[in-house]
This record gives structure tokens, sequence and C-alpha cells, in this order.
């Protein structure tokens, strides 16, 4: 890979993006991270497998990339399936040939502290949040060895490992990804393989979108930002983008907030809806 001074490397390289598909909700064409960042892998020359639940979901963000010039196939899996997530990785294998890219996006929401929390929603959440990303990561790392270049892995974690703030269950398992980054980071750096994560601030996603939030909420979260602006999708995958490209050859086991500032402001309880 390039040292120093070029470009993201990025070209003819694989990239597996999960939770990578394009959902339409209420009417409204919401981009989400991993859609995001399946794009921008894309428009950097990489080939991206994108992974998803929903088969249509994962199509239409294979034909976005396709009518842009990029390469692109869908895949379904449910990522907290052992199976399906070596089948994922196998099907990138068999379609391309190698593995130098892993975005890890897939996950879900919960609210409420410990007293509120169910034992099976509690269980849900650590499954979706936190097993599918190392499930997904063991298959990916020795494809990734074997083709010979290590590879990069970007976990998604969220602000809310940082400054929980009523979202008990849903921050245990974003800080868990942050342990879990550390760990592969360290074990994994002989091998040539990078792990980094990003801990988004309160953007608009589908997810947060489908939980019908208000405009008064959303405009709150704008404002608990010191640049004022509202984050997007786009801010997650430019960052996913770098930290997996030539240009961060020298970090790993670290945790890029995209936030526009917000957790250095002083700490409101849950702003509109958590991050």
């Amino acid at each position: 890979m390039t040292a120093y001074g070029g470009g993201s490397g990025l070209a003819d390289r694989v990239a597996i993006v999960t939770g990578g598909g394009t959902r339409v909700v209420e009417g409204l064409d919401i981009v989400g991270t991993g859609r995001a960042a399946a794009e921008l892998f894309a428009r950097e020359g990489a080939r991206v497998l994108v992974v998803d639940l929903s088969e249509d979901a994962a199509q239409r963000t294979v034909e976005i990339i396709e009518a842009a010039g990029g390469t692109a196939a869908g895949h379904v899996a449910d990522v907290t399936d052992q199976a399906q997530s070596e089948a994922m990785v196998g099907a990138a294998m068999d379609r391309w040939g190698r593995l130098d890219v892993l975005d890890n996006n897939v996950g879900i929401g919960s609210r409420g502290s410990v007293v509120d929390e169910s034992l099976e929603r509690w269980n849900r959440v650590m499954n979706v949040n936190v097993t599918a990303m190392m499930l997904t990561s063991k298959f990916a790392i020795p494809a990734m060895i074997a083709s010979g270049d290590g590879g990069a892995i970007v976990n998604i974690s969220s602000i809310s490992a940082l400054r929980p703030r009523g979202l008990t269950a849903y921050s245990t398992s974003k800080g868990a990804v942050l342990a879990l980054t550390a760990a592969m980071a360290v074990d994994h750096a002989p091998d040539g393989v990078r792990v980094n994560a990003i801990a988004p601030g309160p953007i608009f996603t589908p997810m947060v979108a489908a939980g019908g939030m208000s405009d008064e909420a959303r405009e709150l979260r704008r404002r608990a930002a010191p640049l004022g602006t509202e984050g997007s999708a786009w801010d997650i995958a430019e960052a996913a983008v770098f930290l997996c490209s030539d240009r961060a050859r020298w970090i790993t086991g670290q945790t890029l907030v995209v936030d526009g500032g917000v957790t250095l402001a002083s700490p409101s309880r849950d702003p509109g809806r958590g991050a």
C-alpha cells in the first residue's frame, strides 16, 4: 500500500459494508450510514458487497452505485448468525478473490435504564450491536490476511458510549464496540489488519426517522452541536473511507468522534433522542 502522499489506495480493493441497504421511510429517501459508506467506497474505486437483511434494500444501493459507474453486488445476511456471516465473507471472496475492508454498520437502538430494560431486549441489543461485529470480523480477518495486504475494519459506535444519557443498553453496547475495536486492533496488528471505530453524534438516519422524530426534536439535536449544523450519514461515511484508506496507514485502535462538537458541550440528557 502507498506510504505517503498518494491517493486513498482503495481502487480495485474489495469492501464489505453491512447494513448497506437503501430504505424509504414515509416516502422519504433518507440516507443511512451503511448506504453512504457503500457509495463512497465505490467512488474511490472499491468493489463493494452491500449486505442487508432485505434483498430489495441491498439491491437499491447496488443500483445507485452502478448508475454512478461503480462496482457492487448485493448480499442478504443476518450477521448475528455465524453461518451467514461466514457465507457473507465467502461471497466476497468467491466473486472478487480478495477482501480488504469491512465496514460494520449494523445496529439497533434502545431506551431506558436497567430497571426499565427487559432481559430479552437487552440480549437483542447486545447481539445485534456487538456480537454481529465479532462474527463478521471473525471471518473477515482471515480473508484479509489471505489476500496478502492486510486490511482495515471500521466499527460504528456512538457518542452514547462516551456520554450516556438515558439509553443504557444502547450505550453499553456501543461502549463494548469501542473495547472490541481496541482488542482486535492489538490482536491483529501483526497481521497488517487495522481496526478503528467511529462515534457518530446525533445524525438523522432512517432508524431515527422511523422512530417518529418531530421537527422540534430534530432542531433541538441540531442546536446541541457547537457547530450549529446537523450531521449526516455522509459525514460518517467520509470518516470511514479515511480510516480504511492508505491515508490512515498508521492509525489503529482509535475512536474518531464525528459529532459537530456535541461531546465538548455541556451535557444535556437525551437532546431529542440519542445518537
